[in-house]
């Protein structure tokens, strides 16, 4: 299995980025698939997740990102995006797209998720 991250640049802050997550060997629609991310010298923390039809469609976001960033799929190209909206300083980090194993959806823990990319570096700045 395979998770591919890209879009990743530098913005400045209002300013707008996609990522992309393209997954191999892993079927997108039959997986749960979050976003997560992190900065120089702090945590990884989730941002997004997005799960499957069968569990209901559900879509979680971090506090902080509400009504900036969106979660989304296309099933059809196994990729799963992270639209950015108003970038601020603070959404500066590497990101990274994560699945669990098949049988589990959305979680915030790190330790749910069995597949990972290698991220995507965000730069927020002026």
């Amino acid at each position: 299995v395979q998770l591919e991250e890209s879009g990743g640049a530098l913005v400045q802050p209002g300013g707008s980025l996609t990522l992309s997550c393209v997954a191999s060997d892993l079927t997108v629609a039959e997986y749960a698939i979050g976003w997560f991310r992190q900065a120089p010298g702090k945590e990884r923390e989730a941002v997004s997740c997005s799960n499957t039809r069968s569990r209901g469609g559900d879509t979680y976001y971090l506090d902080s990102v509400k009504g900036r960033f969106t979660i989304s799929r296309d099933n059809a190209k196994n990729t799963v995006y992270l639209q950015m909206n108003n970038l601020e300083p603070e959404d500066a980090a590497v990101y990274f797209c994560a699945a669990p194993r098949w049988f589990l959806g959305c979680s915030e823990f790190e330790s749910t998720y069995e597949y990972w990319g290698q991220g995507t570096e965000v730069t927020v700045s002026s």
